[in-house]
């Protein structure tokens, strides 16, 4: 949770090319074929009123709906959808049942049954409520809730090695019943566990705040992680992720405990993922769960390591919004594109100059930044913002339940609520991010959900109205945003038009570039060879720069930016190393600035491609698949 009212960290949105891909492929094309148009857009809007972004005027208010028309011409921030080129699907979207929000809701007296029947239907029901799809729920207890607890606490000066006093029934009272209600009304809802603190009898100073984990009791604690995993599965809810520590090191006077990132690693490596594997639990490890800041200490020393990377319960990396830059997941996935990042805490507060724009560019940050998830803090607090345990005085939940106050019994539906539910709503578990383009002016990210249906979510950063300009295949709409407004759009259909241009890329001689061998392996060498109309020889332009065949992309060898670097065939993974733009018969990687070369100038068959200064000779002149 977050921890002091520091500022918003810096926010610097990934460079992405697809504007220049996209003219390119446009170019390429020759224009833009029109079709029958007409597929109907829904429009959904949240406004706030003051200065705080916490006063809601508009929550995700359903506007007149709106229709495609033929043809992309139009004016204002511009956006171009493209369904073809996709990302990282969706595991999720939610908060946490903390002790705090689960007794608000279940045990404090202050909802009727018929009241919470109603939050928990405006939570979770994906139809009539918003369809919170993710929990990140404490292994004990946290900041945020009545007193320090785990599930195996003992008298002081005794200890449990082999877990006889293990037991869920504090989870038994408020925090399961309502996970196990929140899946019956989202059955796509995952469930993740995270620990605040091993048993105190554990650490080696005999407290629940800090201290470290006896490196004796490393054993035991796997299997306290184990018979979590396996009591709740007992109680008819899986538990689909878990981290080893929320927050390593962090902080003094509530629920915590020290570790440094080589103790994590061996823990993941020689403890807890066997543990999983000798119980046959399909429960997925994540790695951090900390900030982008924290990453180099604490989590790269687990993620460095090809065992646990390789590990088929490795799940990803967690991370935190409350330190550091959010393109340090983007960072991190161009060097291990196979591990996947889910972002799972950050507090609503009454630090927050604007928690409207916080929450809306966390959520489209996170995901341009190949987030599967985007997880709040606590579900619920009271009107005093507790109760609390230490820790955090000030955080906000996505309700607020009065408790012992003159509206005791009520319920609000704070801010938070409505930006969750402009992505929960809308977006699925399963959807896959899809290619828009980005615009500071307008952030926006763009879902295609399982069943086809599009969704994306915007929102204008600006004092003023915007015109947004939407593209989709070979029709568009423009709709005008007010000022500081969420809006989500939804649609169906397929798009058509501006498809993607495939076929032979020839150069030097005439000749094609060829993937050596037609095979697919990544690394196959990408070599100049007599056109021939294989598979191995039709490369499609795609609109997010890469250039394609057989199902990979081209890419340069280690990502290398160096004259000489080999270009290969390799899996498609949206990093720098496989962007490419057409310019005056050039194909240049904007990463390094140099361009697709036939090594020594030569047109002989087998003739390795590399990338070189950009010299304007033969052997770097391409001619480009068009429509």
């Amino acid at each position: 949770m977050r921890h002091s009212p520091t500022p918003r960290p810096p926010r610097r949105l990934v460079a992405t090319l697809l504007s220049a891909a996209m003219a390119a492929a446009l170019a390429l094309i020759g224009g833009t074929p029109a079709h029958a148009a007409g597929e109907a857009v829904n429009v959904w809007l949240t406004t706030t009123n003051d200065s705080g972004g916490r006063n809601v005027t508009r929550g995700l208010q359903q506007q007149t709906p709106i229709a495609f028309t033929a043809g992309t011409s139009g004016s204002g921030q511009n956006v171009v959808v493209n369904e073809n080129t996709k990302y990282q699907q969706f595991s999720g979207a939610g908060a946490s049942f903390t002790d705090t929000a689960a007794y608000l809701m279940n045990s404090s007296g202050a909802l009727t049954s018929a009241t919470r029947t109603a939050v928990m239907q405006k939570l979770f029901d994906p139809s009539s409520g918003i369809g919170l799809s993710f929990l990140r729920n404490p292994m004990g207890a946290s900041d945020l809730a009545r007193y320090s607890y785990t599930y195996d606490d003992v008298a002081a000066g005794a200890t449990d090695p082999n877990l006889n006093s293990f037991s869920i029934s504090h989870d038994l009272v408020d925090v399961l019943p309502l996970t196990k209600q929140a899946k019956t009304l989202n059955p796509s809802l995952k469930v993740m566990g995270t620990p605040w603190t091993a048993p105190s009898w554990m650490k080696d100073n005999g407290s629940t705040s800090l201290g470290w984990l006896q490196s004796q009791y490393y054993a035991a604690y796997a299997q306290y992680f184990v018979k979590y995993v396996q009591a709740y599965a007992a109680q008819g809810v899986p538990i689909d992720y878990v981290t080893a520590q929320n927050e390593p090191t962090c902080c003094s006077g509530y629920p915590s405990m020290n570790w440094n990132g080589a103790d994590l690693q061996y823990f993941l490596k020689n403890n807890l993922l066997p543990a999983f594997h000798s119980a046959n639990l399909s429960t997925k490890v994540l790695a951090l769960d900390w900030n982008w800041d924290t990453y180099a200490s604490y989590g790269a020393p687990t993620v460095d390591d090809a065992t646990i990377r390789n590990d088929s319960l490795f799940g990803g990396i967690a991370w935190h919004g409350y330190g550091g830059d959010v393109t340090q997941q983007t960072t991190v996935h161009n060097q291990y594109p196979s591990t996947d990042a889910f972002d799972t805490e950050h507090s609503g507060g009454t630090w927050v100059a604007d928690q409207q724009r916080e929450d809306m560019l966390n959520i489209i940050d996170y995901t341009r930044n190949w987030g599967k998830s985007v997880v709040k803090w606590s579900l619920a607090v009271d009107q005093n913002m507790g109760p609390h345990n230490g820790g955090c005085g000030t955080c906000t939940g996505l309700i607020t339940v009065h408790n012992g106050d003159s509206r005791s019994g009520q319920v609000d539906y704070n801010i938070e609520y409505y930006d969750m539910g402009q992505l929960t709503k809308f977006v699925k578990p399963g959807a896959y991010r899809i290619d828009s383009t980005a615009n500071s002016t307008v952030p926006n990210v763009a879902w295609q959900n399982p069943d086809g249906s599009k969704a994306l979510v915007a929102y204008n950063d600006s004092t003023s109205a915007q015109n947004l300009h939407v593209v989709w295949g070979g029709q568009s709409f423009t709709y005008s945003v007010p000022a500081h407004t969420s809006a989500t759009f939804t649609w169906s259909g397929t798009q058509s038009g501006n498809t993607a241009p495939s076929g032979p890329i020839t150069g030097i001689a005439g000749k094609c570039a060829d993937v050596a061998g037609a095979a697919t392996a990544n690394g196959t060498a990408i070599q100049l060879y007599d056109c021939n109309s294989s598979a191995a020889q039709k490369w499609t332009v795609a609109s997010d720069g890469s250039l394609q065949a057989l199902g990979k992309c081209m890419d340069l060898t280690s990502a290398g930016t160096a004259n000489g670097t080999q270009v290969q065939l390799y899996d498609c993974n949206g990093t720098a190393a496989q962007k490419w733009t057409y310019t005056s018969g050039n194909l240049v990687n904007p990463a390094s600035g140099r361009c697709l070369d036939a090594t020594g100038a030569s047109s002989a068959n087998g003739t390795r491609l590399q990338i070189w200064d950009c010299t304007g000779a033969s052997n770097q002149k391409w001619t480009v698949p068009t429509a």
